[in-house]
């Protein structure tokens, strides 16, 4: 993995960074800025406009970075929702003192138009941009960042890392974009301004505070974990389908088939799998890595919570959470 020395990364799972964070700060002089830290090379935003990687998007600032592509069938759509999440959790700091950036990996078909069209599907919000620009500059990018991967790593032909960081203090960490929401929330928005910001919501806060999960519910997790990024039970269509009662109108081996490999499903012209992929304007499944079992246990999870919602409807008893909320009958993971 090749970074400079005045760029220090720290790779670790999110329990140990959790608990051990160890960071590298340099003198900041201007003679030390740009040329020595990130490769100033010219992108190109969601909206046409060119742009220089540290002079107009990273000086100064505290960001948030990752690479994409948007023909991705694996990592990236989970990837992008789970970002979403925590661009929501950060709020309006996100385009004012916070910065994300998705980089495509795939420039040839990454054109800002189809950037754009990506992020309409997420939902992105502002202070959000996606950039493409020349492969082979990308690929250095990636190189200097440490952030690239093999193309034959897997199926997806990169991992999901995510660069978070503070210009101003040259903090600097190497996370998983995958990670929990709230995790991820508190570390770009207390720690790398040095807990400035250390007050936050309560939905901000609430799945972040270490404590155990009550009557622990492996389903209700690996749901949390896996599914909340793009769908509710009972709360409206998000960037996939409303599940709920999904477990009573859909066969159990192509609820299985459907989380295991989607593509099969495409691939095969699956007359459901084609008309959902359509519907939610082209956004695919992504393919997460569950067992049996543990299909078993979010379907068994799914099918109580859609008794629960029922039953609450019959007896006119107001759910605690409002339609739409990602918090809504589900906490993301702890």
């Amino acid at each position: 993995m090749a970074v400079r020395r005045s760029l220090t990364l720290i790779a670790a799972p999110a329990l140990l960074i959790a608990a051990v964070v160890l960071v590298f700060a340099t003198p900041n002089t201007e003679a030390f800025q740009a040329s020595s830290r990130f490769p100033n090379i010219e992108l190109i935003t969601q909206d046409g406009q060119k742009v220089h990687f540290y002079d107009d998007l990273i000086k100064g600032k505290i960001v948030a970075i990752d690479f994409i592509y948007t023909s991705c069938e694996y990592a990236c759509p989970l990837e992008t929702a789970r970002m979403v999440q925590v661009q929501q959790k950060l709020g309006q700091r996100v385009g004012q003192d916070i910065f994300f950036y998705s980089i495509s990996i795939d420039p040839e078909r990454d054109t800002p138009a189809a950037l754009k069209d990506y992020m309409k599907k997420f939902h992105v919000g502002p202070g959000w941009t996606f950039l493409t620009g020349k492969k082979s500059e990308i690929d250095l990018l990636q190189k200097k960042l440490g952030l690239y991967s093999d193309p034959k790593v897997n199926a997806d032909g990169h991992l999901p890392h995510l660069l978070i960081g503070n210009d101003s203090l040259n903090q600097w960490m190497r996370s998983n974009a995958l990670d929990n929401p709230s995790f991820q929330a508190r570390m770009i928005g207390e720690f790398l301004d040095s807990y400035k910001h250390s007050t936050l919501s309560a939905e901000q806060k609430s799945t972040a505070d270490g404590r155990p999960l009550d009557n622990f519910d492996r389903g209700k997790y690996l749901f949390g974990r896996d599914c909340l990024p793009c769908h509710t039970i009972g709360h409206g269509d998000k960037i996939g389908p409303d599940l709920l009662g999904i477990t009573r109108v859909r066969d159990h081996q192509w609820l299985l088939q459907m989380v295991q490999s989607p593509e099969k499903l495409l691939d095969g012209n699956d007359p459901i799998a084609t008309a959902l992929l359509k519907k939610y304007n082209g956004v695919r499944m992504p393919h997460i890595w569950l067992s049996d079992i543990e299909v078993q246990l979010v379907l068994e999870f799914m099918e109580r919570q859609s008794a629960a919602q029922e039953k609450a409807a019959v007896s006119g008893d107001a759910l605690s959470a409002t339609p739409g909320s990602t918090q809504a009958a589900v906490p993301a993971p702890k």
